[in-house]
């Protein structure tokens, strides 16, 4: 009995020590959730990035999402055994700082097999720069975590065939691209924690902006205040300690140019939205840039009862005549349900510059549409500053909502908007400004929102004019 009652506190002793040990099994657990972390592992997408600032949690997300996936017990995939995957920080010293802490941190020691250090000694691991981590996995077989530092090169990130890699701060491209490869034949996964400190880079493009729409890429914006397990007081010496234009970058993980945005407002989380049927009623006009050698951008735009604006559809492309164009638009019109005129035909806003003849049609781009059954009005206010401040006053939120609301499938339209930078001379960049311009063109049509001032009662009027009658008599 005695060794029965010994060997049960031994057992629970161990499940202590564990548990201690353990601190993947209490991550993101109790009353405070960071809700954004959460995300990030739900994500099914294959190539997921967090953009955060300093203490924001994101490179806790990477760390847990690589031992998750090595040991075979993530919550939200298809687990497999013998993962293989790599860690790539921008050096070997930032890696034993910050990576390799991490992954250590969420690794139970029993969990480890056997550890390669590059430099160091096994049983002083956080002191030395570890090569590979041999790790348990639940299935029964062995998965590995591999360690790479930037400044090695890209030689030598060739050659294996990976199932994840995790990107901890921003890669150089070629980097970035040689790791693709690696996980092509795993159909593996790519996940990067960053705070973009290097200005408007290939992330940039290839994530953020997403300008070859690949429909596996994710991001999410961390800051501060996500992050629950923040002291507030610890927030606000932060906050107060660093200026404005640091701030950006360094709590929200916002990117940044030498120069401003031109639609700062604009907020992917709150302006986009999911498609959804619109009623009859609301359709109001469709849009048109016309683009011969650049593209021909067209958006659909319905208004509900409050005045608020939804762009429903997109028809974007380049390299295609007015014709190719006209049957595009007609064909997403008619999916919408769209409008006709009594004749059947569908009625567009256009750029006045279609008006013009070119040298490769005795046509204009506007009788061109007119003939392939869409009549096109180039009577539009082209005053760009106007109509920048106008798309402004429907962006900003007031009482809680913005005035303009953009379908999620409208991806052009939202890439331009993130994207639109002013330049020297305080004018925009003349860039992928397609989908703007038709934006403009229609919302210019649309009622300023600025409030007009109070009408003066009778009583504050008639003490006016007696103001003016006293002043009048003194001059006199």
């Amino acid at each position: 009995m005695k060794q029965i009652l010994e060997r049960i506190l031994q057992i629970e002793r161990e499940q202590i020590n564990r548990k201690k040990n353990n601190y993947l099994s209490i991550y993101n657990t109790g009353e405070k959730v960071h809700q954004k972390q959460l995300a990030f592992h739900k994500c099914p997408k294959k190539n997921r990035w967090v953009f955060g600032g300093n203490r924001s949690g994101k490179t806790e997300c990477g760390a847990v999402e690589a031992v998750y996936l090595a040991r075979g017990i993530h919550p939200y995939r298809e687990n497999k055994d013998n993962v293989f995957g790599w860690v790539v920080s921008l050096s070997q010293q930032v890696q034993r700082d910050v990576a390799q802490q991490k992954i250590l941190h969420y690794l139970n020691p029993s969990w480890i097999e056997d550890v390669t250090m590059l430099s160091g000694k096994k049983d002083s691991l956080k002191y030395g720069v570890i090569d590979q981590i041999r790790i348990k996995n639940v299935f029964g077989g062995t998965s590995i975590i591999g360690f790479k530092s930037c400044d090695q090169g890209r030689e030598k990130f060739q050659g294996s065939s990976l199932d994840f890699v995790w990107f901890d701060e921003e890669p150089p491209r070629d980097v970035y691209e040689e790791c693709r490869m690696r996980v092509l034949d795993r159909q593996g996964d790519l996940f990067g924690t960053m705070t973009p400190l290097k200005g408007l880079t290939f992330i940039y493009e290839e994530i953020y902006l997403n300008k070859n729409n690949n429909p596996q890429v994710w991001y999410e914006f961390m800051e501060w205040a996500d992050n629950p397990y923040l002291n507030p007081e610890e927030v606000d010496l932060l906050n107060d300690s660093l200026s404005e234009d640091v701030l950006e970058s360094r709590r929200y993980g916002r990117f940044k140019a030498n120069a401003g945005l031109v639609y700062p407002e604009f907020d992917e989380n709150v302006h986009v939205i999911e498609p959804f049927s619109v009623p009859p009623e609301w359709q109001d006009e469709i849009s048109i840039d016309p683009g011969l050698n650049n593209p021909l951008s067209a958006h659909w735009y319905a208004v509900d009862y409050d005045g608020t604006i939804y762009v429903v559809a997109e028809h974007f492309q380049a390299g295609k005549d007015v014709a190719y164009h006209a049957e595009k638009i007609k064909q997403i019109s008619q999916s919408l349900g769209w409008k006709k005129d009594g004749k059947g035909r569908y009625k567009a806003l256009i750029d006045s510059a279609a008006n013009q003849r070119t040298l490769a049609s005795s046509k204009s781009v506007t009788e061109l549409f007119y003939d392939n059954g869409i009549i096109a009005n180039p009577n539009v206010n082209k005053d760009m500053f106007a109509g920048i401040q106008r798309v402004k006053q429907y962006l900003k939120v007031k009482d809680g909502k913005p005035r303009i609301y953009i379908f999620k499938n409208c991806v052009n339209l939202i890439r331009e908007l993130k994207s639109y930078w002013w330049q020297e001379g305080d004018n925009p960049k003349k860039v992928d400004d397609h989908s703007l311009d038709e934006l403009r063109y229609y919302i210019m049509k649309k009622p300023c929102l600025t409030p007009l001032k109070p009408q003066k009662t009778e009583i504050q009027k008639d003490k006016e004019r007696l103001f003016r009658k006293i002043l009048n008599e003194r001059k006199n």
